[in-house]
C-alpha cells in the first residue's frame, strides 16, 4: 500500500444529490468558501478548499452532476483534473469503492497523456496523483500504459512506423517480457504460405511481414490475437482521394490495440498461452502492386477475387486468422480498422462488434458498458454472404453493393474461420475526432481494457 504524501491534498468527487451533506461536513472556512462560489456540484466544476489553519488550497472537490451515484463515475469525469488543478500532489479520498478509484485514477492518467515526439516538452510542472497501490489502482497504472502505448504507436506518422518499425517495437515488447518473436519478411511470405500479405505489401520498398509473438505456459487456455498492421494505406491502385489518405497512418490501429493489450495482459501475468499475429505491410502503389480483377490464392486455401485493391485490411487478416488457428485456440479475436461503413453505421466513438457467439456477444456489451469501453453488436447476416461471391473464384474481397459494408468485411473474414472456432471480430476506428479531456484529437485505444477485464473473467 503506497501512502500519500504528507503534502498531497484529497480530491473529493461529489454529486449535485450529495452536495448538502458534503457541504454540511465541512469546516466554516470551506463552508464560506462554497457558498460564495455558487458551487452545487455542477459536472467538471473544480473547485479549490481552504482549511481551518489558513491553507486556500488544502483539498479538491470535483462536480459530478446529476449523476445518480459514485458507481456511475466514469474516467472522462476525472481527466481534466491534471490541466486543471495547480502544481502538486494529490490523492483520490480513500472511501471510495473499488470500481470508483480504478475510474478515477485511470482518467487522471488517461488525462495525462500527450503525444510529444515530434514537439518541446511542456517546461511547466505539472499536477501529480499519488496512486494508493491497491488492485483498482494497479489496474488503472497497467492500463493506462498499455493505452499509451497504443495511442503512441497509432498517432507515429507512416515515415516513422513503417513494417520494420513495427516490427521492432513488438519485438521490444517481447523481450521485455521473456516472450518468444518471429518475423517472416519479404519472399519468404511467399515460401511460408502468407500469399495475400505478400501481395497487398508488395509493391512498397519497406517490405511487408507476418509479425509473431507467443508468451505463456502451455497448459493455459490459448488466446490468439490478430491485429491489422496496415502502416500506410494508399487504396493502391483503387487509389483512395487525398481528403481520405490523411488519417492512413492510424489504419494499423488494430495491430496497436492488440500490443497495448498484449503487454496489459503479460504484465499482470494473465493465465494464459498468448498468441499475438500482426500482418505488418503498407499498401501502395507501383509497378508490382496487386490489381483489380486479380485472382489471389489464400493461406486456407480459398481463391480470392480482387475487386477492389482498397479492400486490403481483410486480405492480410484472411491469411493471419488462417495461421491463427494452426495451434486449436480458445478463442482467436481480430482488431482491424476495417470499414468506413461501421463509423457511418455506429460513428467514431462505438466500434462494431461481430462475434459467432451470441452469448459472449452479449457479455462484451455489457463489460463494454462497464467499463467505459464500450461496443456495439452488430449481425454476421447470413442472407448477404452470397453477395461475397465470384464467377471466377471461391470468394471476392468486396460485394457490389454500396450498403452493409462492415457486415460484407466481416461475412469476408469469416469465410476464414473453421467451424467450432471461438471467433470475435472488432471493426474499430481508433481515432478521436473532437477534443475532450482526456480524449485529445488523435489516437484512442478502443476496446483494449474491455478485452482484458472479458479475458480476466473467462479465463483468470
Amino acid at each position: 500500500m503506497v501512502i500519500p504524501h504528507a503534502n498531497s491534498r484529497p480530491i473529493w468527487l461529489v454529486t449535485e444529490a450529495a452536495m448538502p451533506r458534503f457541504l454540511a461536513a465541512q469546516g466554516p472556512a470551506s463552508r464560506a468558501v462554497l457558498s460564495a462560489q455558487n458551487f452545487n456540484a455542477e459536472r467538471h466544476r473544480v473547485m479549490l478548499l481552504p482549511n481551518e489553519a489558513g491553507d486556500p488550497t488544502a483539498a479538491v472537490v470535483l462536480g459530478l452532476g446529476e449523476l445518480a451515484s459514485l458507481e456511475l463515475l466514469r474516467w472522462w469525469h476525472v481527466a481534466g483534473l491534471p490541466d486543471k488543478l495547480p502544481v502538486g500532489r494529490y490523492h483520490f479520498a480513500d472511501a471510495l469503492p473499488d470500481s470508483v478509484r480504478y475510474q478515477s485514477e485511470l482518467g487522471w492518467r488517461l488525462g495525462e497523456y500527450r503525444y510529444l515526439r515530434y514537439r518541446a516538452a511542456p517546461s511547466s510542472a505539472r499536477a501529480q496523483l499519488d496512486s494508493l497501490g491497491n488492485e483498482a489502482s494497479e489496474r488503472a497504472k497497467r492500463h493506462a500504459v498499455a493505452c499509451s502505448l497504443t495511442r503512441d504507436l497509432i498517432n507515429t506518422p507512416a515515415n516513422d512506423l513503417g513494417p520494420a518499425e513495427l516490427e521492432a517495437v513488438m519485438q521490444d515488447l517481447a523481450l521485455r517480457h521473456g516472450a518468444m518473436f518471429r518475423s517472416i519478411v519479404g519472399d519468404e511470405l511467399l515460401t511460408a504460405n502468407f500469399p495475400l500479405v505478400h501481395a497487398v505489401g508488395r509493391a512498397s520498398d519497406r517490405a511487408p511481414r507476418l509479425l509473431e509473438l507467443r508468451w505463456g505456459s502451455e497448459d493455459h487456455p490459448r488466446i490468439t490475437l490478430v491485429g491489422k498492421g496496415v502502416c500506410f494505406d494508399s487504396g493502391g491502385l483503387d487509389l483512395k482521394p487525398a481528403a481520405a489518405m490523411l488519417l492512413m497512418k492510424k489504419d494499423m490501429g488494430g495491430a496497436a490495440v492488440a500490443l497495448g493489450l498484449a503487454q496489459a495482459l503479460m504484465q499482470r501475468g494473465a493465465p494464459l498461452r498468448l498468441r499475438v499475429l500482426i500482418p505488418a505491410v503498407e499498401n501502395a502503389v507501383g509497378s508490382n502492386a496487386f490489381r483489380p480483377g486479380d485472382v489471389l490464392r489464400s493461406r486456407r486455401g480459398l481463391s480470392v477475387e480482387i475487386g477492389n485493391t482498397d479492400a486490403e485490411g481483410r486480405l492480410v487478416l484472411a491469411d493471419a486468422l488462417a495461421e491463427a488457428q494452426s495451434d486449436r485456440p480458445d478463442l482467436v479475436v481480430d482488431f482491424a480498422t476495417l470499414t468506413g461503413a461501421a463509423r457511418v453505421a455506429l460513428g467514431p466513438e462505438l466500434p462494431a462488434l461481430f462475434c459467432n457467439d451470441p452469448v459472449v456477444s452479449q457479455s462484451l456489451q455489457h463489460l463494454g458498458d462497464l467499463e467505459a469501453d464500450p461496443v456495439w453488436p452488430l449481425p454476421l447476416w447470413d442472407a448477404y454472404d452470397d453477395e461475397l461471391s465470384s464467377r471466377i473464384a471461391d470468394i471476392n474481397n468486396v460485394s457490389s453493393s454500396s450498403f452493409s459494408g462492415a457486415i460484407f468485411g466481416a461475412l469476408f473474414l469469416r469465410r476464414f474461420i473453421e467451424p467450432g472456432t471461438a471467433w470475435i471480430h472488432f471493426d474499430l476506428y481508433g481515432w478521436n475526432a473532437r477534443e475532450r479531456p482526456g480524449r485529445p484529437v488523435g489516437a484512442d485505444a478502443q476496446v483494449l481494457r474491455l478485452m482484458d477485464r472479458y479475458l480476466a473473467e473467462r479465463f483468470g
